[in-house]
């Protein structure tokens, strides 16, 4: 009996969700109207982010913070209590906008109660914002639903965004969907921003970013390269269906 009350809760859950998903109209990322946040991705705050591989976490928090370098949209930079041990951004991060505005937080837990951080995106008269923090139920969480309701549109990275465990993540990630954040990966906001390879930034641009930032896709341009430069058939391969 309890096995099958929690499996009806779970599909109403997920039914209750995805009516709620449904019910904000799709709207696709405009790098003219767009701002990348990067929040909280703190040398100290990266210790709580265990619900991904470490490795592949770095890759994926210097991948959003160089978003910018690559669409030439506006940065703002947010820390919470940095001299303590939260620590600072990472100097990679630092050292990509030298000149992009850097609000450190005193002690507002939510980037939108700092009326520094609320003027600095204001200030870019954009509304869609593209955001990542550690950790993702507080810090991305609670700034991406002030957001909403302050009548923005949302775009939280999802690779980028870390927290203690997966199943935090999992909910969070559940609660700001309903809340009409869109979620999303990396490679989504990149393809939604550039819309079309001929464009650019386009493939001459961005195949080089992919290929240092989404090695999965940069070696699907290096295997192509090598096939049409050293490439020939193999024995067997002549007889395979294309």
């Amino acid at each position: 009996m309890k096995f099958q009350v929690a499996t009806l809760l779970s599909a109403a859950s997920l039914l209750a969700s995805s009516v709620m998903a449904d019910s904000y109209p799709w709207e696709r990322l405009e790098k003219n109207n767009s701002v990348l946040v990067i929040l909280d991705l703190q040398e100290g705050l990266y210790q709580l982010a265990r619900d991904w591989d470490a490795t592949l976490y770095k890759q994926s928090m210097l991948a959003h913070a160089s978003l910018a370098t690559v669409f030439d949209i506006p940065v703002i930079m947010s820390t919470s209590a940095e001299t303590g041990p939260n620590g600072p951004l990472p100097n990679e991060i630092l050292t990509m906008y030298p000149s992009a505005p850097l609000i450190k937080r005193q002690g507002e837990v939510n980037a939108w109660d700092n009326p520094a951080f609320r003027s600095a995106i204001q200030a870019t008269n954009r509304t869609q914002i593209i955001l990542a923090g550690i950790v993702t139920d507080v810090c991305t969480a609670f700034l991406a639903r002030s957001l909403r309701a302050e009548g923005y549109s949302v775009w939280a990275n999802l690779e980028a965004s870390g927290t203690t465990t997966k199943e935090i993540r999992e909910i969070s990630n559940d609660a700001m969907i309903r809340s009409g954040v869109n979620v999303v990966s990396l490679f989504a906001i990149v393809c939604d921003l550039m819309r079309d390879w001929r464009n650019t930034p386009g493939a001459k641009e961005l195949i080089p970013w992919l290929d240092r930032y989404l090695p999965a896709y940069g070696m699907v341009a290096r295997a192509h390269k090598a096939a049409v430069e050293e490439g020939e058939v193999q024995p067997g391969e002549d007889g395979l269906d294309r």
